[in-house]
C-alpha cells in the first residue's frame, strides 16, 4: 500500500529511533493518525523544545537545560570523587542505585578508531584538564565491560597515569543471587582478576 508523502515522511523520520523497523514506523504513524493526533502533536511539541533547548553541561558533559547540570550545580555531591560513564543512561542507572554521592563526566560513548572517536571526541582532553587542575582525588571508570568500554577505561587509566588522581575501576563479576553454572566466561574471568581479601571484621 502506497502511502502520502507526508504519511511517508512521519514513517521515515520514526525509523531513526532504535530498535524501530519501517513496520513498526508504520504502525505508530497510523495509530497517531487515526486515535491520536492530540498525542501526536504534544510528541512533536516535547520533541522540538527538547532539541532546541537541552545543551551539553560545561563540566561533565551530560545533558542540561542550563551552562550546567542538576549534578553539577549542587554543592551536596563529593566534588572530589567523578565518576566516568559513557552515557546518561549509565549515570541514570547509578543514580537511581543510589549510594554514590560524588559527580560524573559523560563520555557520550567510547573510543573507536575505526569509527573516528578519538579522545578528543568523547571530552577526554577536558577531563584531563579537570583532573589536573582541579582537586579532584578519584576517577572511577564505569564504562561498560566490552571490548570498547574496557579501551576506553584503559586508555583513561594511562593518561591520568602521572596525576595525583586515584584512579579505580568498577568491580565486573558474579551478580548477587547468581549461580556459578549460568555465569559465562567472561563474567567469571573478571569476577577472579578483581577478587579481594576476605575480612574478619
Amino acid at each position: 500500500m502506497s502511502f502520502s508523502p507526508l504519511i511517508n515522511e512521519l514513517v521515515e523520520s520514526l525509523t531513526i529511533l532504535p530498535g524501530v523497523g519501517r513496520k513498526s514506523a508504520q504502525r505508530m504513524a497510523l495509530q497517531l493518525l487515526e486515535r491520536n493526533r492530540a498525542g501526536g502533536l504534544r510528541l512533536s511539541a516535547a520533541l522540538s523544545r527538547a532539541m532546541d533547548g537541552i545543551v551539553r553541561c560545561r563540566c561533565c558533559q551530560n545533558f542540561a537545560e542550563s551552562d550546567y547540570c542538576p549534578v553539577c550545580l549542587t554543592d551536596r555531591r563529593d566534588a572530589e570523587q567523578v565518576c566516568v560513564v559513557e552515557t546518561p543512561s549509565d549515570l541514570a542507572a547509578i543514580e537511581s542505585a543510589g549510594g554514590f554521592k560524588g559527580r560524573y563526566f559523560v563520555l557520550m560513548g567510547h573510543l573507536s578508531p575505526i569509527d573516528g572517536i578519538g579522545p578528543d571526541e568523547i571530552g577526554l582532553t577536558i577531563l584531563a584538564k579537570q583532573v589536573t587542575e582541579g582537586h579532584i582525588k578519584e576517577v572511577i571508570l564505569a564504562t561498560n565491560s566490552t571490548v570498547e568500554g574496557e579501551a576506553t577505561a584503559y586508555f583513561i587509566a594511562q593518561m591520568l597515569a602521572n596525576t595525583s588522581a586515584l584512579v579505580t575501576r568498577i568491580a565486573h563479576g558474579i551478580p548477587l543471587g547468581g549461580e556459578l553454572g549460568y555465569i559465562d566466561g567472561g563474567t567469571l574471568s573478571h569476577a577472579f582478576s578483581g577478587r579481594k581479601p576476605v575480612s574478619n571484621d
